[in-house]
């Protein structure tokens, strides 16, 4: 009676022994999947933030500029590794004055400022800056959008020609 007990025996292990092989793919199979999708989202964050660092420094660049006096559209190619190889195509839009008043209190401290501005003829205007990383033909894909704000003085006649 012990030989066809030991015969049935060997079948099952075989079976028990291709069930276990497949439930160890399943599993392997799973944890590749989660891993790359990990991937993909750090690869995607990256891309983000290197996309809003271009347009951050294409607003550097547009404030570094004489912008107010004659607000334009344009585009910016930014280089963020040093590479002299274009990395990002940041659009920026015609800077918009949002708010102008007269400057009152003391004169202004820039030593750049002409001679003939005074407290009297000087102008607070504040300036929106909107600067646009488009997903297409970008390193990442990344597409984001930034706005920022700043101030610069005026003399009357600037401001009287850009700010409504």
């Amino acid at each position: 009676m012990s030989g066809g007990q030991h015969v049935a025996e060997r079948g099952a292990a075989l079976v028990v022994g291709m069930i276990m092989l497949v439930l160890i793919t399943l599993m392997l199979i799973t944890a590749l999947n989660l891993g790359t999708t990990n991937f993909r989202a750090m690869s995607n964050m990256q891309y983000r933030s290197e996309a809003i660092a271009a347009a951050n420094r294409a607003i550097e660049q547009v404030i570094g500029s004489a912008f107010a006096t004659s607000p334009a559209a344009e585009e910016i190619l930014v280089d963020l590794d040093n590479d002299d190889d274009s990395d990002y195509l940041v659009q920026i839009a015609e800077p918009q004055c949002v708010f102008a008043a007269q400057a009152f209190g003391a004169d202004p401290s820039s030593l750049s400022l002409p001679a003939s501005m005074s407290v009297a003829s000087t102008w607070s205007t504040v300036w929106d800056i909107d600067a646009t990383v488009n997903a297409a033909g970008n390193t990442g894909g990344a597409a984001v959008r930034v706005h920022s704000g700043v101030r610069v003085l005026l003399s009357e006649a600037d401001k009287d020609a850009v700010c409504p």
